[in-house]
Formats: structure tokens, C-alpha cells, sequence
């Protein structure tokens, strides 16, 4: 069961009356603003052609909420961007759209302790020629401008807190209370949320959203044999001298600092001349509760390979983000009464292309068709709402997903296993003879410190990283260079169920490792003579998930701060 932050009850909240509201301004909650609008137009030009009596459709009832002070605000990726969607959306995008650089050549390297080993070859779903190097909040902030121009309402700083149930579906989202101190009291300028009454409610929160777990737990929409599961995305931001890399190339490794039985790898991709994101995204669903996975993006950049590029270098800035990997077997059920899942919430994400920002748009694409349609129909039913599915099914989404729907599945007995199992389903198209592969939750995976002592553990990739401050930081360093900013007086977003239960039995079984999977240093283990207590520094928080994903007993619930709080991943 899930636990939530309460709202202050017996309070009269504004209502706000919608056609659609969106939760989410990403990729995919934007894709689906703008595509409606365009749908919309269309119709009405059409009916004014034609002379017909029938009214407009109105665009002044669809509303996109986002929890960001600013639109882009909270979007983090590497990234890369295949063009394919984006281009049906916006034929003419690459003559304004923040594009940083055409990928002119990639490369893919092995490390050891010591050296990195060219591969000879580049994997097939690695070769980038014609993709973009993109600042996915440049281009989010481009999209958001787009969605206005068209007519859209966006309201920044509005996290969707909580769902309005009906018995069979959703009838609209509450946004959260502002001026509320630690307390749960009002301050003098306390304002409570909007009760938005929706025919229909998207929710393209980006992965793990919290709305989402609440709808997924209520219908139960996900299969218990494909649990979802999720990696974590480290970046940062350089400004390097030039002639390290070159615009437009991109690198990526495996190996060190993981061991073989660990998911994960670094890349780099060439901004500019003098700019390269860096970054390290590890699978959360390792065995070791002693890994952090800071640590092992430090430690890659103290590798020779990594500190010639980096050093002499700025770390401009920081971030971090979980990502879904399961693919198309952990697809939840995508749309309900008055309801439908877009974009990495319903994991659109192809963890074989390392890719998901064209999904998304898509993925917001389609559910915006649909709308539409039910908009003409008047019908908000899952009769009618599903037939986002099968346009899902119907497109480029499904050829692109369904062969790989086994992909990081095949990493479960380690990363040799896991490369034969993917290059075998990539030759035979995702054909291979046998049930699809099983999994569940990744925290299920971890195991107990007393079954990991020994040899398993490589120290580079356990415990807090120190940083030498030139070329790898620790985390409050890094935390610092988010730009991430929470009011400290409200209460805190990142709920624990049971705070003695990480005092007694998670100190002792897995050694609170709560310490290392965050990125940011949100919790650390108090001791004193009498009593070891969890302390939440909430203001550090990253918003990635990580917490409410790995935690190993399932008590830590990541809910939204007030509306603003967060980080600021400005160019990244």
C-alpha cells in the first residue's frame, strides 16, 4: 500500500471544470497538448469551409500541469533524439528547434580497471547517424512554446498530488496545497490545491510518477510477471578544452567500474567544441545493497579514458533521473475511464536503443488523436479511450518495442549472457523460441549484506565517493550544481511509512542503503548512544525516484513537494 502526504481536510478548494487535463509537461504530456490543438484547428477549419452549423470544438478547457517553475525545468536525459516523431509532429522542426548537434560518428569501448578496448564494431541499435545531441530542456522549453502559441493553457508550478476517483475510473486530479508549513499547518499565505473535475485526465509524469502509482494500485495495472523496472541516469554538464571531442560524437562504454553482474554504462556526447555531457546510467536491480551508483559514475570519470576528456575541464552542472527499462511487456493497462498513461509513466522506452524521447512524443500523439475523437463522440468511457492502445499497436511504436520486449530482461544472469541473448534477438527480429522472459520488481534482487561479503565487491562502486574536486565530486558538490531549491519549511515530500523499521532491521540487513542509491544525499543514518534514526534532507531532493524504486522494504513513497520545488536543469 501506498502511503501520500494528506492534504488539510475540511477546507473549501477552488474547482476548475476541464475537458482534458494533462499531468505532466514533458515530451509526451506537450506532444499530446500540441497534437490535440492541431486536431482541433484542423476540425474547425474544415466545419468553417464547409458552412456546416455544428459549433467549434474549444481548445479554452484543455489544461497541461507542471510541477517545474518554469516548463523544461525538471527534464533530464542524455540526449539523444531520433527524429522520427517529432518530425510528424512539426515537419519543419529543424529550422528553430534547439538542436546542439548532428551525431557524426559513434564508438563503443570496453573498460578494464586501467585501459579502454575499442570494439571493432558498432552494435546496430547504437548507430546514431542522423539523431540529434540535444538539451532536452532547451527542446522541451521550445515545445512548451509551441503548446501556447496554439491556444493551450500550461500552468507551471501545479504538481498533480492526487487522483479524483470515481468507482470505475477518474473524474480528475487535485493539485497540491501551497503554504503549508512542516507541521502540516496553514502559513499566512497558504492557498489550497484546485480540485480539476476532468471528462478526461492524461498522466505523462515521466517514470515512477506518483499519480500514476496511485492509479496502478487502485485498477491494479500492471502484470505481476512483468513487473516494471527501472535504471538510474546520472549526468553532468562539461565545458572542456577543445579538441577532446568532437560535435556531434558520441561514446559510449560498458565495464568498469560494474562488475559482470551488474546493468549499466557511460557515455559522452559531443555538444560543441568545448561542451560534452557526460554520464552514467546503472540498472536498479543490482544484488550488492553496498553499490551507489554516484560512486560509479565518479569513479568512470577517474578512469584514464574519462579524465583525459574531462580534465583541465568544468562541471557545469548536475542531475539525475530513473528511467523505465522494461519495455513492452511492463506496459501497464494504458487507458481506463477517464484515463489514459503516456510516455515513460506507461514505459515507452527502448532499453536496447537506450532511447525513449521519441516514444514519448509519440506516445502523446496518439493519445491526443484519441481524445479528439472522444471529444467529436462525447464519450470518455474505456470503450472508447481504449482505442489508444490499438493505435498503439497499429504504429511504429509496437515495431519498434515488441522485438525487443525481452531486451533487459536477458541481463538477469549477468552482462555476458545478457549481450548473446540481445544480439540473438536482434538477428531473428525478437523470434526467439520460448515464453517472454519473467521478471519482477528490481529492490526484489537485493540481497541481504551477509550474502555479498567477500570478493563481489569492487570499491569503486561502493560507498560514498570522496572526488578528488577536479575531475569527480561527492554528492553535496554535485547536489550544489543541480540547482535544485525546495522550501524547507513545508512537509516532506519523501514519506517514510515506518522510521524505526530503518533504525532496527534495515541498518542490520541491508545497511541502509538508502545512503547510497540516492544521487543527492537525502538520507542519512543518525546514531547516537541510544538510538539510530533516518534523517530526510528533502531539500536536496532530485526528484529521480530512486528511493520510492530501491528501497528494499517498499516504505519510502516520493510524492510532490509544493509546486516550483526542485531542480533546475537549465541547458542539460
Amino acid at each position: 500500500m501506498i502511503h501520500f502526504r494528506k492534504a488539510i481536510e475540511g477546507i473549501e478548494r477552488p474547482q476548475l471544470e476541464a475537458d482534458v487535463a494533462i499531468v505532466g509537461g514533458g515530451p509526451a504530456g506537450l506532444a499530446c497538448a500540441l497534437r490535440l490543438a492541431q486536431k482541433i484547428d484542423a476540425h474547425n477549419e474544415a466545419l468553417a469551409r464547409s458552412g456546416a452549423s455544428a459549433p467549434p470544438l474549444s481548445k479554452d478547457n484543455i489544461y497541461v500541469f507542471e510541477k517545474s517553475r518554469e516548463i523544461g525545468q525538471h527534464c533530464l536525459s542524455g540526449a539523444l533524439l531520433d527524429p522520427r516523431s517529432l518530425r510528424e509532429l512539426l515537419p519543419d522542426f529543424e529550422k528553430e528547434a534547439p538542436l546542439d548537434a548532428r551525431v557524426t560518428g559513434e564508438s563503443l569501448r570496453y573498460l578494464t580497471p586501467t585501459r579502454a578496448l575499442r570494439l571493432p564494431f558498432m552494435p546496430p541499435p547504437l548507430r546514431e547517424r542522423g539523431n540529434y545531441i540535444v538539451s532536452l530542456n532547451r527542446l522541451v522549453k521550445w515545445l512548451g512554446s509551441k503548446v501556447e502559441e496554439a491556444g493551450i493553457t500550461v500552468f507551471t508550478g501545479f504538481a498533480g498530488s492526487e487522483l479524483l476517483f470515481t468507482e470505475s475510473g477518474v473524474a480528475g486530479v487535485r493539485t497540491e496545497d501551497k503554504g503549508v508549513d512542516k507541521q502540516g499547518q496553514r502559513r499566512s499565505n497558504f492557498e489550497p490545491g484546485y480540485e480539476v473535475r476532468a471528462k478526461v485526465t492524461l498522466l505523462a509524469e515521466g517514470a515512477r510518477g506518483s499519480a500514476t502509482r496511485q492509479l496502478i494500485e487502485r485498477f491494479r495495472l500492471e502484470d505481476p510477471n512483468h513487473a516494471q523496472v527501472y535504471g538510474l541516469g546520472i549526468k553532468e554538464l562539461w565545458e572542456i578544452p577543445a579538441g577532446r571531442v568532437a560535435p556531434g560524437e558520441v561514446i559510449y562504454t560498458l565495464g568498469y567500474p560494474l562488475t559482470s553482474r551488474e546493468y549499466g554504462g557511460a557515455w559522452f556526447y559531443g555538444i560543441s567544441e568545448t561542451a560534452v555531457s557526460v554520464g552514467y546510467v546503472v540498472g536498479l536491480d543490482y544484488e550488492d545493497p553496498r553499490l551507489d551508483p554516484h560512486h560509479v559514475f565518479q569513479s568512470f570519470k577517474e578512469h584514464p579514458f574519462a579524465r583525459r576528456i574531462l580534465s583541465g575541464g568544468r562541471m557545469v552542472r548536475y542531475g539525475a533521473k530513473a528511467l523505465p527499462y522494461g519495455g513492452w511487456l511492463t506496459m501497464p493497462r494504458l487507458a481506463g475511464d477517464g484515463w489514459m498513461i503516456l510516455g515513460d509513466s506507461a514505459s515507452f522506452l527502448n532499453s536496447q536503443r537506450l532511447k525513449g524521447i521519441h516514444l514519448a512524443i509519440k506516445s502523446g500523439m496518439l493519445a491526443a488523436e484519441t481524445v479528439f475523437d472522444a471529444l467529436l463522440a462525447g464519450d470518455w468511457r474505456e470503450a472508447a479511450l481504449g482505442e489508444y492502445k490499438r493505435r498503439v499497436d497499429a504504429s511504429w511504436i509496437q515495431e519498434e518495442l515488441a522485438p525487443v520486449r525481452n531486451f533487459h530482461q536477458g541481463f538477469a544472469n549477468g552482462l555476458a549472457a545478457g549481450i548473446v541473448r540481445g544480439g540473438l534477438e536482434y538477428l531473428l527480429g525478437g523470434r526467439i523460441p520460448g515464453a517472454d522472459l519473467r521478471n519482477s520488481a528490481g529492490y526484489k534482487k537485493m540481497r541481504p549484506l551477509g550474502a555479498v561479503a567477500g570478493g563481489e565487491a569492487i570499491e569503486a562502486a561502493r560507498g560514498p565517493a570522496r572526488g578528488d574536486g577536479q575531475v569527480a565530486f561527492d554528492k553535496l558538490t554535485d547536489v550544489y550544481h543541480s540547482g535544485t531549491r525546495h522550501d524547507d519549511d513545508q512537509p516532506a515530500h519523501l514519506v517514510i511509512r515506518d522510521t524505526d523499521l530503518c533504525g532496527r532491521r534495515c541498518v542490520e540487513e541491508f545497511g541502509a542503503p538508502c545512503q547510497r542509491f540516492c544521487p543527492a544525499a537525502v538520507f542519512e543514518m543518525m546514531e547516537t548512544a541510544e538510538e539510530r534514526q533516518i534523517q530526510v534532507n528533502f531539500a536536496n531532493c532530485l526528484h529521480c525516484k530512486t528511493c520510492d524504486i530501491m528501497d528494499p522494504y517498499q516504505i519510502i513513497a516520493w510524492t510532490p513537494p509544493e509546486g516550483g520545488g526542485g531542480p533546475n536543469y537549465e541547458g542539460m
